[in-house]
């Protein structure tokens, strides 16, 4: 599976961008909702706020959770008690991967007063009855039994930028380590045709840029009627929906990446030149323990493949540290992978044993011996991220505008670039424009530009 991006240390996965980082409020509609991990849940957010809105739940607070690590469940709980903490008066839902996969730790919660599975969350019987005070305390269907995936179309995000499409969701792989497919169950694609039609509509409503997110997005397809890959979906968005200005692919699972999506990577300028990698190890003995599907050789020919063929990617990348019997040797291998694959933004997990997975069974390695190799791992992601940046002063870059603001220097604007540099540009500039703009320095981690006339 391609791991979900999540920022729970993360400087995790989670994203770059996209998802509500953990804890904090979506507050668009009328229910709160808080939403932790990956982009994934980022877009069913707006799902659950679209029912809850239609439904006339208006005194809720949705958790939707992520189960990737125990310190994701555990952030939470901690989110639950603050939220009943906060709002005494308003019902408490939690739904998510955490919800799914453990019901009973969350309805044993005093402050909850409803668990909401992870199908159950995306239609609207469940706000319904929850408005009509007709909800039982536990609504969670077996969601291996789900073998159709919908497409939810959402209409608006928040600030017309960038907007989420889930087009894949589950998987049917069995990595060691994850819990994710017991929280999502098995791997189901959205047709073509609704995707299409969802990009079409949130053009038209001014959207700049899209990003496609699944579970195991690079598995997308083979459920469908003539079993068509991630990469044709690609090709026919690019080729239906001319007025995209910008289609940016989530994690995927390199080795899946077929000829028709390494076309349309390197050989369209839409596509953002921005790659993240479900690599999780560098060492091979590792790689098989984990049950993936790749080995080193196999990551390194794929970076250096999509490179030369589009020297400006940028390549992000999930990496576990401190898996169970790795040694010394084996960490450093996966250390190495960050300039083999010349990786610039990292997502780093100190390995976190799930139960019920065969990798908790595994001998661990000590807490702190996991905390000091992400530490490293990090650091050597920091430092190549700084390089990346500097090497960008004095050039120029397109930039999404995401949000504006002022402060004592005056107005102000931040995006990202193609390559998903954070940028901050002087002066006044809506949200949802494209600018071109000089990168005149870099201070931390953002660029600083100036739009060019």
């Amino acid at each position: 599976m391609s791991a979900p991006d999540i920022d729970l240390e993360t400087g995790a996965d989670t994203d770059p961008d996209t998802a509500t980082q953990a804890g904090a409020a979506v507050e668009r509609a009328r229910t709160e909702v808080i939403t932790f991990g990956c982009r994934l849940n980022a877009y069913e957010s707006a799902v659950i706020e679209r029912n809850a809105e239609a439904a006339g739940l208006d005194d809720a607070v949705v958790v939707n959770t992520c189960a990737v690590t125990a310190e994701a469940v555990r952030q939470a709980r901690q989110t639950i008690r603050r939220a009943r903490r906060d709002h005494p008066g308003r019902r408490i839902v939690v739904t998510g991967c955490a919800a799914q996969v453990d019901p009973g730790q969350f309805a044993a919660m005093a402050e909850v007063d409803a668990v909401i599975g992870n199908q159950d969350k995306l239609g609207p019987a469940a706000f319904e009855a929850l408005a009509a005070g007709a909800a039982a305390p536990v609504q969670v269907t077996d969601i291996m039994a789900v073998r159709e995936q919908a497409g939810h179309l959402i209409d608006g995000f928040g600030e017309r930028a960038r907007a989420f499409v889930q087009v894949q969701n589950g998987c049917d792989h069995r990595c060691t380590f994850c819990i994710i497919p017991y929280g999502r169950g098995n791997a189901r694609s959205t047709p073509m045709g609704a995707v299409v039609d969802q990009i079409k509509r949130l053009v038209d409503r001014g959207y700049g840029e899209v990003v496609l997110t699944g579970v195991d997005l690079t598995s997308y397809g083979p459920d469908l009627p003539g079993k068509p890959s991630l990469g044709r979906l690609v090709q026919t968005i690019l080729a239906q929906v001319p007025d995209l200005a910008r289609l940016r692919i989530s994690s995927i699972d390199s080795i899946e990446a077929d000829a028709a999506l390494m076309d349309a990577i390197t050989g369209d300028a839409r596509v953002m030149p921005h790659l993240h990698l479900s690599l999780q190890a560098g060492d091979d003995l590792i790689l098989k323990r984990m049950k993936r599907r790749h080995s080193r050789a196999d990551a390194i020919a794929f970076c250096q493949a999509v490179r030369a063929r589009r020297p400006e990617v940028a390549f992000g990348a999930d990496i576990i540290a401190g898996f169970p019997t790795e040694t010394e040797a084996m960490f450093e291998n996966s250390l190495a992978l960050v300039d083999d694959c010349d990786l610039t933004w990292l997502h780093v997990f100190p390995f976190s044993p799930r139960q019920g997975t065969p990798a908790a069974r595994m001998p661990q390695l000590p807490k702190p011996v996991r905390k000091d190799r992400a530490a490293r791992l990090r650091a050597a992601g920091a430092a190549r991220a700084r390089a990346f940046l500097d090497r960008a002063v004095g050039g120029q870059v397109d930039v999404l505008v995401e949000k504006a603001g002022r402060d004592a220097a005056g107005p102000f604007a931040t995006g990202h670039s193609g390559q998903f540099a954070p940028v901050r540009l002087a002066g006044s500039v809506a949200p949802g424009q494209i600018v071109r703009a000089r990168v005149t320095a870099r201070d931390g981690d953002t660029l600083l530009a100036a739009p060019q006339a």
